[in-house]
């Protein structure tokens, strides 16, 4: 026997009530996922803000995912247990199907496509940034690296007068004070005050015969009496980085005199510059036997005092640089407008991609 089918007024209630269930069911649907774009929106602005906020402080994050999660939990209301239908919900209320975004996520939005994209994001309130449209001083870019420049000042302590305007050199330059004169000792003292590489200007006995100075070195004389005389002049210079030899044409070709003072270098480790005042020096030879580094002059710069002179001998100095990494050049103290010229060029060259260096840069031993 068929059932007999429902009178219409009762399939219509049916069907109300199978429409609001779906529609109670919407809702739910619709509440649930507007509560987690919001939990999400909340915890990615939190992180995005916590990320930014470490790195422009430069510490390492502590992220602590359960607790933020917990104290957003805590601040959405719960549920009620029941929920009233989609019909029931005022228009004004109900839940659009294109939700908005917050205000809050879309700045971090902007912010995240604005580092992307190369652009500072804003920053919050209270912490000063530059100003986009003030210009920002940049430093001029130096031309590609050339080489190494070492300035030493010889024959310094003749006159204070004279040491004065090479103290005032901005970059490193190195002043070789002699021993056994009146302003040795005061002349050491400004070199040191001023930051400036300090070294001994040894006077060594030359092939003319002329009297190289107080404190000097002769040939016949003893290793002994060779060590007594450098550890004297040093203590009256001293503390030095390094020594190099005044005139010593004689000495230079003395391998005795010369081993032995290469054992002084290495056992002071200091750094012993040959000023080559003749080709046939046998520095670099008793070097080598004495498993000792030394370095040698490249140019001197002021045989001729005039400033064409002086500028032809720097520019053959920067050449050298380029072609053997390095160049030390020498000049003397007692050259007039010296310091002067030097002080002028020294922008010039740096920016041609020179960099002024040390003994002790171009030798990698001293001090």
């Amino acid at each position: 026997m068929k059932a007999k089918k429902p009178p219409k007024e009762r399939r219509s209630q049916h069907s109300q009530r199978t429409r609001k269930k779906f529609q109670f069911e919407d809702g739910v649907r619709a509440a649930l996922v507007a509560a987690a774009i919001v939990c999400v929106a909340v915890l990615g602005i939190g992180g995005f803000f916590a990320v930014r906020s470490v790195l422009s402080s430069g510490s390492k994050p502590e992220i602590h995912l359960l607790d933020d999660v917990t104290e957003i939990s805590e601040e959405i209301p719960d549920f009620p247990s029941e929920l009233p239908l989609a019909s029931d919900i005022p228009p004004e209320t109900a839940i659009s199907p294109e939700i908005d975004i917050l205000p809050e996520l879309e700045q971090a939005i902007r912010d995240l496509e604005a580092s992307q994209q190369g652009t500072a994001p804003p920053v919050a309130s209270g912490v000063q940034t530059p100003n986009p449209a003030q210009p920002q001083t940049v430093p001029a870019r130096p031309a590609q690296y050339k080489g190494m420049l070492v300035l030493v000042i010889d024959d310094a302590g003749n006159n204070l007068q004279d040491l004065e305007p090479f103290l005032k050199f901005p970059g490193p330059i190195t002043i070789s004070v002699l021993p056994g004169l009146p302003n040795s000792a005061e002349a050491a003292r400004r070199v040191r005050a001023a930051g400036k590489v300090l070294f001994l200007h040894q006077p060594m006995e030359p092939l003319n015969g002329q009297d190289p100075g107080p404190g000097a070195i002769k040939t016949g004389m003893t290793p002994a009496q060779v060590k007594e005389i450098l550890v004297r002049n040093f203590n009256e210079i001293g503390p030095v980085a390094g020594f190099n030899n005044h005139e010593g044409s004689r000495v230079t070709m003395d391998m005795a005199i010369m081993r032995t003072i290469m054992e002084v270098s290495r056992d002071s480790a200091l750094v012993f510059l040959d000023s080559r005042t003749i080709a046939d020096t046998v520095a670099p030879q008793a070097a080598r036997q004495v498993g000792v580094t030394i370095a040698e002059r490249d140019i001197f710069l002021d045989n001729e005092q005039d400033r064409a002179s002086i500028l032809a001998a720097l520019e053959a100095g920067c050449k050298r640089a380029e072609q053997n990494g390095s160049a030390i050049l020498i000049g003397h103290a007692w050259t007039p407008r010296l310091a002067a010229l030097l002080i002028e060029m020294y922008p010039q060259l740096v920016q041609r991609g020179f960099v002024f260096a040390t003994v002790a840069n171009v030798t990698g031993r001293g001090k």
